[in-house]
């Protein structure tokens, strides 16, 4: 996700964190309810678990206001369940299948069904092109959790309501707020120009909307080397996150939640987007699987 994401955020904030998140959320589709406690595959070749959400092929001129045409005339978004340019696709690597997303457009491809108090795992690498406006910066994509509502709430009118485990070059575990989701995340004080510093070691800080910093950066850089696959595990439970890259938990949230009329709303269930950023990334064994307690290996990180 970029750093253009919420009108508040002003600068970049160092995080390792830890989260209680006791909210619950408020959704318009049914949380899905797992048969099983064991993993469930969501990628196949036919994508047949998630739909599409495509919006503008932003240019580097983008400033946060609606593109317009040579014209002047406004342009429409490109919409749902449209996969224009192929943006999305699942290819086959070792005889498994593979999602490719191109980042062209701007967008996402999300799940039909909404989660709750689940550990995912997924393996993500990247490509080697890049498209407008990110031909000079970082590779860049994003898994979007607990999202809700309709798309395009966000800077660049690409996904829905939700909290961001960012997927980004150097930066993977990094949190944004989408729309006008809250959490809160344990880190420094930032001070100035200095950012926020994760420590599993201080307190709660907010983030988010209605609270001056919407970004906090991951604790440490556990990313595979650009050619290899990095192993991501995000686990929700009761409002409660953990952002977990090759085995490390990076940053420990809590109380997930979003700001309407003023108010504060639990935020703890919702659909999965799998962000479209201007960057060619893989995502790869994509599972889930349903909790009824938050691990014990992870629980200390809340108290």
């Amino acid at each position: 996700m970029t750093y253009f994401r919420h009108a508040l955020v002003t600068s970049a904030c160092m995080v390792a964190t830890t989260f209680s998140l006791h909210l619950q959320a408020e959704v318009s589709d049914p949380p899905i309810r797992l048969a099983t406690k064991k993993w469930v595959s969501l990628l196949d070749k036919n994508l047949s678990l998630w739909d599409t959400y495509l919006s503008f092929s932003h240019k580097d001129s983008y400033s946060g206001k609606k593109p317009v045409n040579a014209k002047g005339e406004e342009l429409i978004p490109v919409g749902y369940s449209k996969n224009e340019k192929n943006v999305f696709s699942v290819v086959e690597q070792k005889g498994e299948p593979v999602l490719k997303i191109t980042g062209e457009i701007y967008g996402c491809v999300f799940t039909k069904k909404t989660y709750k108090n689940y550990h995912l795992k997924l393996q993500v690498k990247w490509g080697t092109l890049k498209h407008e406006p990110r031909l000079n910066k970082l590779k860049d994509s994003g898994i979007l959790y607990h999202s809700i509502g309709e798309g395009g709430v966000d800077y660049w009118r690409a996904w829905m309501l939700s909290q961001e485990f960012q997927i980004m070059e150097g930066h993977i575990g990094d949190y944004w707020n989408i729309g006008s989701s809250a959490i809160d995340i344990r880190a420094y004080l930032p001070e100035g120009k200095m950012n926020s510093i994760g420590s599993a070691n201080q307190p709660f800080l907010p983030f988010g909307a209605s609270h001056p910093e919407g970004f906090c950066l991951r604790s440490e850089n556990y990313e595979s080397p650009a050619d290899e696959w990095t192993s991501i595990e995000l686990i929700c439970f009761e409002g409660k996150s953990l952002h977990v890259v090759n085995g490390h938990v990076v940053m420990v949230l809590k109380d997930s939640r979003y700001m309407k009329d003023g108010k504060a709303i639990p935020l703890t269930e919702g659909k999965l987007q799998l962000q479209s950023e201007g960057s060619e990334v893989y995502y790869k064994n994509i599972r889930l699987k349903e909790l009824q307690a938050l691990p014990l290996q992870y629980a200390a990180l809340f108290n």
